[in-house]
């Protein structure tokens, strides 16, 4: 789009072709402008990239997290039960 438009062709007509807004049209021009194709393609890899591994440190985030809750939990529901145990001497 961004090439197809500086070789002389109206933004407008440039942005119906493709399905856009002119407003995107200049977000990306502002974020791939001067860019060849394939540094593009590789900015566009990076960043789906980085995008899944942030998922993947979520997801293992939460699972800590529920780990540790569990992890307190019994050990609060152990502590309670020896408290109420008479055979228990350290009770």
């Amino acid at each position: 789009m961004i090439r197809e438009q500086e070789t002389g062709q109206k933004t407008a007509d440039v942005c119906r072709r493709h399905g856009s807004s002119e407003a995107t049209f200049y977000k990306y021009k502002a974020k791939y402008g001067g860019m060849d194709i394939s540094y593009a393609k590789r900015l566009k890899a990076l960043e789906d990239e980085n995008a899944r591994l942030k998922k993947l440190l979520a997801d293992q985030m939460l699972d800590n997290a529920m780990l540790r809750d569990i992890a307190s939990k019994n050990g609060k529901a152990r502590r309670t039960a020896r408290s109420h145990c008479p055979t228990d001497a350290r009770a």
